[in-house]
C-alpha cells in the first residue's frame, strides 16, 4: 500500500469556510447531527475515491476529571503483588513445560502485557454467576492461558500435579 500524499491547504477561505459550517451545526443542532454529517461526508469520499485510512484511535477523553474519579475499590499494593507472583507463576509453568517439549508453554508476552488488565478484571469486574447475576462469560487468549493458569493455582483452583 502506497502512503498517501502530505495534504497542504490549497484553499483556506474554503477550509474556514467549511469550519465554521460545522460549529454552525455544533451550536443549532448538536454533536449527534454533526457526527451524523460527518460521517456521511466520509462515506461519501470514500465512494468517490478519496484514500481516508482507517484508524482506531479516537478522540475520547477521560470524561471523569481526577478528583471525581471514585476510590479505587482495592488494595493497589496487595493487588501488585499478587499479581507479581502470578506472572512469576506463569513464566514458571512455561519454562518447566519446556524442558520437557518446545510444543508445551506459551506465549509469555502474551499474558504479561495484559495481565494488569486481567487481575482489575478478575478482582473488580467479572463475576460468577448468582441468583442476581448469570455470570460472566470470558474468553482468554490461548496463548495467554499460563496466566490464568497460575492464578488459579494461587486460587487453589489447580494443583501443581494439574499444572
Amino acid at each position: 500500500m502506497t502512503e498517501p500524499p502530505k495534504l497542504s491547504d490549497i484553499d483556506p477561505v474554503e477550509t474556514r469556510e467549511w469550519l465554521e459550517s460545522i460549529d454552525s451545526v455544533l451550536k443549532t443542532e448538536g454533536p449527534l447531527r454533526a457526527h451524523f454529517l460527518l460521517e456521511r461526508l466520509i462515506d461519501h469520499a470514500r465512494r468517490g475515491g478519496a484514500y481516508l485510512p482507517f484508524t482506531a484511535n479516537t478522540a475520547y477523553v477521560n470524561s471523569i476529571p481526577p478528583g471525581r474519579e471514585p476510590a479505587y475499590p482495592g488494595n493497589r499494593e496487595l493487588e501488585k503483588r499478587i499479581e507479581a507472583y502470578i506472572r512469576w507463576n506463569a513464566l514458571a509453568m512455561v519454562v518447566a513445560a519446556n524442558r520437557k517439549s518446545s510444543e508445551y508453554g506459551g506465549h509469555l508476552a502474551s499474558y504479561a502485557s495484559s495481565a494488569t488488565l486481567y487481575e482489575v478484571g478478575f478482582n473488580h469486574f467479572w463475576r460468577a454467576a448468582s441468583s442476581e447475576h448469570p455470570g460472566d462469560l470470558v474468553f482468554f487468549q490461548g496463548h495467554s492461558s499460563p496466566g490464568i493458569y497460575a492464578r488459579a493455582y494461587l486460587e487453589g483452583r489447580l494443583s501443581e500435579s494439574q499444572l
